[in-house]
């Protein structure tokens, strides 16, 4: 299944691909090179659709636990001084998304949007420590029922150019629903309160609605 993210531009690909297959046809003829031009131009779209692919995965029951808000690895789990929103110090969870990931991001807990800010930025290598803080990337903050919050940064990758964030300050969210999309390559960081139990390490799989971040109840 493709998420909507992906449908204007796997539209507009594939349209600019068979226009350049029908030219490709008619200035060379059919022969090993218009062959082997249709042949990478099928590769490419499908490679494209992979990074739109929408799972279907169960929701997770709200247990009082923070859940994976994205495929990938987890590059970083650290104490980092947070200046944005926060400014002070705050458990961190980077995890990283390669091209072969789902592109989705999924909201990591249940509560409401405190806070939400895009920033322009640049387009550095993701899993450099400065794309946190300098590359294009939207944060929203969700406040649970207790009061802890938790800060979660898209941050778009050297490939990206358009971090996707649907939930608005003030909106209500539940654990496991579509947070947003990254397209082409990424990361998300998380600032969880100081003290917070980390359950995930570094060199970690991370999974999507699936992996367990931290449990509040432990």
């Amino acid at each position: 299944m493709i998420h909507k993210e992906g449908i204007k531009t796997l539209t507009a690909l594939g349209i600019f691909l068979i226009t350049t297959n029908i030219a490709a046809t008619f200035l060379l003829g059919t022969n090993w090179l218009s062959h082997s031009i249709l042949l990478l131009s099928l590769a490419g779209f499908l490679g494209a659709g992979l990074f739109f692919r929408k799972p279907q995965r169960e929701k997770p029951a709200d247990l009082g636990q923070v859940i994976a808000p994205a495929d990938g690895v987890v590059i970083k789990v650290d104490r980092i001084f947070v200046e944005e929103y926060f400014n002070d110090y705050r458990q961190r969870v980077s995890i990283f998304m390669s091209g072969r990931d789902v592109h989705i991001n999924w909201v990591p807990l249940t509560g409401h949007i405190t806070y939400q800010r895009y920033n322009p930025g640049r387009h550095f290598l993701a899993k450099l420590p400065k794309s946190s803080d300098l590359n294009e990337r939207s944060c929203v903050v969700i406040k649970d029922q207790a009061g802890r919050e938790v800060m979660v940064r898209q941050i778009a990758g050297i490939m990206a150019r358009r971090v996707v964030t649907y939930p608005n300050p003030g909106e209500a969210v539940a654990i496991g629903a579509e947070l947003g999309f990254i397209k082409f390559g990424s990361r998300v960081d998380l600032f969880f309160p100081p003290g917070t139990n980390i359950k995930v390490s570094q060199g970690q799989k991370s999974r999507g609605q699936k992996t367990i971040l931290t449990d509040w109840n432990s």
